[in-house]
């Protein structure tokens, strides 16, 4: 039968065996967003590769446990070393990119709106550069991340589905790529046609010198994908996806450090099993009677 700490390291692998599988979810979910939302695709195969990892090892561990295999229990632990290590990086790395930057309240609009300059650090200059960008707006054009804005509304009179009107669309909650991409920002004071075709109001000058305004096009293919609130409503959906992910690992990370602890006490337990220890309290023996007589 296994003893104390090995026979807890078994379950415990167990268990961590099946937490990986969330972390392998995360980061698919990652990938299936960065081929249709996101549009970001260097963050999920780090989190594939460490639920993998944490796969590999559980069940490492699992058996180091189970047949007391010292050398086998000496690469676990090396190998859960560098996986905690790493999950804790990852951790950091999402919670200081995505550290700035939320969206903005409007009057009489429940939607938010978004700005690139509420933004700051490596993650904006990576979506920001002309060349990145140019990957990730065609990535939203082919996901066709504008296409969920059209929306229709049952007219009370006739019966019948006609589309939605100015104070239902203003009273829409948008995806932060939605208020950014799909729509002129609401500074500029366009005129609402339907969900992605605005004109400008004369009558009404924008609120202010807003350059986003000069790059909005009613053209399907373009609308606003060059705007910067396009890029800060990339910027926004990014810092709730990866934030996400960052506090689920979180949890698993607690989980891998109390099992790094138990294969620590399991590896000792298995070197005193090789060398034929005593296992547990040793007991004293006394060279010389007690004086005491009872």
């Amino acid at each position: 039968m296994l003893r104390g700490g090995t026979s807890l390291l078994g379950i415990v692998n167990f268990v961590t065996f099946l937490i990986s599988i969330p972390i392998l979810g995360g980061g698919i979910w990652l990938a299936s967003r960065a081929n249709s939302t996101d549009c970001i695709r260097f963050l999920q195969w780090p989190i594939i590769a460490i639920g993998l990892a944490v796969m590999v090892v559980s069940l490492m561990g699992f058996a180091g446990a189970c047949y007391r295999q010292t050398w086998l229990l000496r690469l676990y632990l090396f190998a859960m070393f560098f996986i905690v290590v790493a999950l804790l990086f990852f951790i950091v790395f999402a919670f200081a990119v995505t550290d700035r930057g939320d969206g903005q309240v409007v009057m009489n609009r429940r939607f938010l709106e978004y700005q690139l300059t509420d933004y700051n650090g490596w993650l904006k200059d990576r979506v920001a550069d002309p060349q990145y960008w140019a990957t990730i707006s065609a990535c939203l054009r082919d996901g066709h991340a504008c296409a969920g804005m059209r929306r229709f509304a049952r007219d009370p009179n006739t019966g019948m589905l006609v589309p939605e009107t100015p104070d239902m669309f203003y009273a829409r909650d948008l995806s932060p790529i939605q208020s950014g991409c799909c729509k002129p920002p609401t500074s500029c004071a366009f005129s609402y046609q339907n969900e992605t075709y605005w004109t400008p109001n004369p009558g009404v000058p924008p609120v202010a010198n807003d350059v986003d305004c000069s790059r909005w096009s009613n053209d399907q293919q373009t609308l606003c994908f060059q705007c910067d609130s396009c890029k800060a409503g990339v910027l926004a959906g990014i810092k709730k996806s990866w934030r996400k992910v960052a506090i689920l690992n979180i949890v698993v990370l607690i989980i891998l450090v109390i099992v790094y602890v138990a294969g620590c006490a399991a590896f000792r337990n298995a070197r005193r099993i090789e060398n034929d220890e005593p296992f547990g309290m040793a007991r004293m023996t006394k060279t010389q009677p007690s004086r005491f007589q009872f």
